[in-house]
């Protein structure tokens, strides 16, 4: 018996049942319910049946969709998100390419979101200009599609205009479109909070960081056609040192760093069975060794060549006509 008097035992409540309305169904299997009452959290239940609605409409809500769906702060979606993971269940995919927002989505969006006009007020203050409609489609992409907090963008861009200002002098700033990929670069790494990005553990492990300073990258995080190319030597299992090497005979043979250049130099070494500093430099002597010894066998056949053409058949004719015609003469 519950406290307002109701009695709840076997023999006297009827079972629940969903009344049937004769509508489309939203279909939940057996072992995700089962899941869902195990974890006993309401905003994960809430978060999945809003997505199995949208499964059924053919629908695909953005994070930011979602929060506004639900009435819910960005903390509390990340929350029930991560509730659900803990069920193997992964559920906000980043699309492959950011999306195109109109003119019209803009403009509702600034009517609508207190919070993003605010934004878009402190990030064209930062930059010092308006920005115009592409550059605002992308900061909109940032804010919806990528779930991140407004403070956490203003510091995206911050961030941003110090690294072109350290890297190219005062004065220089970044683009949108610069920016944008910094952004999906720190969604990636798990940048959602400002506290994340002051804790770069993540981004400590897998060695970017130190890969990114041997290159005259500094401190800054990558961009995803960058963080390609350092998964790959980090799974070779490079030291920075080595990438440091790679690093020197890029500019040596190109005169500036090309991170192809250097893929295809470390490639080859990882290839050859070559990845430690002491490894590479032993064999790069070796090669330079040899190719000495080849250069001065060279030199030496070409010499022996010319000495023995000096004494040829031929030659020798040659000089016995040449010397008769002068008696003669």
């Amino acid at each position: 018996m519950d406290g307002g008097g109701r009695d709840y035992g076997e023999n006297n409540y009827n079972n629940y049942n969903l009344e049937n309305r004769g509508e489309a169904s939203v279909i939940l299997d057996t072992r995700a319910a089962k899941n869902l009452i195990a974890l006993g959290d309401g905003d994960a239940a809430l978060l999945y049946l809003t997505l199995l609605y949208h499964q059924s409409q053919d629908t695909s809500p953005t994070p930011r969709t979602l929060a506004d769906e639900l009435r819910w702060d960005s903390d509390r979606l990340r929350a029930a998100e991560d509730r659900l993971k803990t069920q193997g269940i992964e559920i906000l995919k980043q699309p492959e390419t950011p999306r195109i927002y109109t003119r019209a989505d803009i403009i509702s969006s600034l009517e609508n979101s207190g919070d993003f006009r605010k934004l878009l007020k402190e990030v064209e203050h930062r930059l010092g200009r308006r920005l115009s409609t592409p550059d605002l489609s992308i900061l909109l992409g940032l804010y919806h599609d990528l779930n991140l907090p407004s403070d956490v963008i203003y510091l995206l861009v911050c961030y941003c205009t110090d690294q072109a200002a350290s890297k190219y002098g005062a004065g220089r700033l970044p683009t949108l479109r610069q920016i944008e990929q910094e952004g999906y670069s720190w969604a990636r790494l798990g940048i959602h909070t400002q506290a994340d990005k002051n804790n770069k553990n993540n981004y400590k492990n897998n060695n970017y960081l130190e890969y990114m300073r041997v290159l005259g990258m500094g401190d800054r995080l990558p961009v995803s056609s960058e963080e390609k190319y350092l998964e790959a030597w980090r799974e070779w299992g490079f030291p920075a040192e080595s990438v440091a090497l790679a690093y020197d005979k890029t500019v040596l043979n190109c005169h500036e760093f090309k991170w192809a250049y250097c893929n295809g130099i470390l490639k080859r070494w990882h290839q050859d069975g070559f990845h430690t500093a002491e490894e590479i430099e032993t064999e790069d002597y070796k090669f330079h060794q040899d190719k000495n010894y080849n250069n001065i066998n060279n030199q030496e056949f070409t010499r022996k060549s010319h000495i023995s053409s000096e004494y040829s058949f031929e030659n020798m004719v040659r000089k016995f006509h040449e010397k008769l015609n002068e008696r003669q003469a």
